[in-house]
């Protein structure tokens, strides 16, 4: 042991109290503002079907509808592998898995759709519809056939509309609360919001319900659609899409950018209508930079090719989903909207091979994060934080077995969930697989 080095130093304790002083403003805004990831499970996809074709046996139907055309045009692992461009050492465990999912839990997330997917109604049949949306949901969650995450799309804030869709949602919360309370997988979607201003009135409206109910003040949440370009850029050229988020008091949970209303707005004709157009990419990257740090998640689009036809045609719609998944994957686009069953295949597949690549690189530089081994990249807390997460994603959406993650690394769920988030290890959180 050599010598203790003496310490000196210059300020008194008062210095930094006045610091501390000056600064707590800004740190209680920092906590306000950016709390960080919420640490729950995101969905890989959001399905939407309309309000009128909404049934008991949705989810299963959709599952059953993705395993025939697997059947039907991509008989085994090789086939499939074949027709996406898997890699050949990923085929089987890829197929096998989207198999089982498609089998156990089809559908991650389903938002019955009261808007453009349903349309202008009479005010009665919409009315009833809601209703038939409230019990069914209920019931889903009861019986054990639902999704881990259900709720609607309403119609927007527009003046058009806006009566209509304060209506459809007290009436579609009404009835949840009346069939046995609001379940914890409840996510409601506000779409073309233009104006931080109908953001902040969608928070009203939940407010109003909350305290009618006797609820606790934010039990209701929601998401953002984003499909105008004013809500990238307002008039005064701020981003408008920060100014949603800080109007929604802590209420939002995702930003949902609406590929073909936004493609649309800014001009797109329809053949180059895709959530990798140019717009595309600079609308997703506004909504991420604004999201980072907030707790609201980013989710990507659809695309409206569809996987129907003779086996060439589907094959074709496969790659291109397939492409697109995997690219937003890349770009930190964990979730994405689906329009068709025979989407689901492409889904789960690109997810899949997403984290079962990266799976052995992840899982050995975490490894020697903690036991500091260091190796030819080093690694910061920032990083180990990123890696938790890409690791906790997998575990979540089925990719990845929570044994075998621990067997790589040796660090257990909880210790995942430390490195991902102090408000992931908070949690206790049931995760349906």
């Amino acid at each position: 042991m050599g010598q203790q080095e003496k310490v000196a130093t210059s300020l008194t304790a008062a210095v930094g109290a006045e610091i501390g002083a000056s600064l707590a403003a800004v740190d209680a805004e920092l906590a306000r503002r950016y709390p960080g990831d919420p640490g729950t499970r995101q969905p890989v996809h959001t399905v939407y079907v309309p309000a009128d074709a909404f049934t008991a046996g949705t989810i299963r139907a959709w599952g059953d509808q993705a395993l025939a055309a697997l059947d039907e045009h991509a008989p085994d692992a090789a086939a499939f592998a074949g027709a996406l461009g898997i890699p050949e050492e990923l085929a089987v465990p890829v197929h096998d898995r989207v198999r089982a999912k498609l089998e156990r839990e089809p559908v991650e997330d389903l938002r019955i759709d009261f808007e453009d997917g349903y349309g202008p109604r009479p005010d009665a049949e919409e009315d009833e519809a809601a209703a038939r949306a409230a019990r069914l949901v209920s019931a889903a969650y009861a019986d054990g056939t639902a999704a881990p995450y259900m709720g609607i799309r309403m119609k927007c804030m527009e003046a058009a509309v806006r009566d209509r869709g304060i209506r459809t949602t007290d009436i579609f919360l009404t009835g949840l609360l009346q069939a046995g309370g609001l379940p914890d997988g409840l996510v409601l979607t506000l779409p073309k919001v233009t104006y931080p201003e109908q953001v902040t009135a969608f928070v009203r409206l939940l407010e109003a319900f909350e305290q009618t109910h006797g609820l606790p003040a934010g039990r209701l949440g929601f998401e953002i659609q984003i499909e105008t370009s004013q809500s990238i850029l307002a008039a005064d050229g701020t981003a408008a899409v920060a100014r949603m988020i800080d109007a929604a008091q802590g209420r939002a949970t995702g930003l949902h950018y609406g590929t073909f209303d936004y493609s649309a707005c800014v001009g797109v004709s329809p053949a180059y209508q895709a959530s990798d157009h140019p717009a595309a990419d600079h609308a997703k990257a506004v909504m991420q930079v604004a999201a980072a740090g907030t707790g609201v998640r980013v989710c990507d689009g659809s695309t409206n090719v569809l996987p129907v036809g003779p086996t060439a045609q589907v094959h074709e719609a496969w790659r291109l989903h397939h492409g697109l998944t995997r690219r937003a994957l890349a770009r930190a686009y964990y979730q994405g909207w689906d329009m068709h069953p025979g989407h689901l295949p492409t889904r789960y597949a690109a997810v899949y091979a997403f984290y079962r690549e990266g799976l052995a690189p992840a899982a050995s530089r975490l490894a020697a994060y903690v036991a500091k081994a260091g190796g030819d990249v080093m690694d910061e807390p920032a990083t180990a934080k990123a890696l938790s997460g890409y690791l906790l994603r997998g575990i979540d959406c089925g990719a990845l077995d929570a044994d075998e993650v621990t067997g790589l690394t040796g660090l257990s769920r909880a210790d995942l969930d430390g490195f991902a988030s102090p408000r992931r290890a908070d949690l206790t959180v049931s995760m349906p697989r």
